[in-house]
């Protein structure tokens, strides 16, 4: 079952394009907030531009707003991270996506019915844009750690103690 369902039947989408937002009730936060295993997400609010390309690709211009806890990596303590972001996303029928599609492409998301899912589009663009190692504002290495000594430093030390 998807976590925050948002389907946009084909049809829908007409020779001027379609454009919709779609927001993730209260109960669709929690359980996206588990799959993208964070402490919680407060807010996705998502607005897609919807328009067929000349190759039949269907080109969504979007904008993600939205709002989610995240675990300072260096303090371990919550915060709440913002994110408000444009992005473009390629819809292509199941099986013609690209094998192997370049890092800097405009991503492909592939659908096999009359229908795409704009809340699963939104979903991967969320975690996209968050920070896979989130540090909370004004958090700072403990005195010692910083970049300064490296691991291979500290060996370095070690070494004249190791000689005879």
């Amino acid at each position: 079952m998807a976590e925050f369902p948002r389907p946009l039947a084909l049809d829908r989408i007409g020779p001027h394009g379609v454009s919709m937002t779609v927001t993730a009730d209260a109960a669709e936060l929690a359980v996206i907030a588990q799959r993208l295993m964070l402490p919680s997400v407060k807010r996705l609010v998502c607005r897609f531009d919807i328009r067929r390309s000349e190759a039949g690709i269907l080109v969504a211009d979007g904008v993600l707003d939205a709002a989610a806890e995240q675990v300072c990596v260096v303090t371990l303590d919550p915060f709440i991270q913002t994110v408000h972001e444009a992005f473009t996303v390629h819809f292509v029928p199941a099986g013609d996506e690209e094998d192997e599609p370049e890092p800097d492409a405009v991503d492909q998301i592939p659908y096999d019915s009359s229908a795409i899912d704009l809340g699963e589009a939104a979903i991967e663009q969320l975690a996209l844009a968050l920070d896979p190692y989130p540090r909370k504002p004004g958090a700072t290495l403990p005195e010692g750690l910083g970049g300064a000594l490296s691991p291979f430093a500290a060996l370095a030390g070690l070494k004249p103690g190791l000689q005879d």
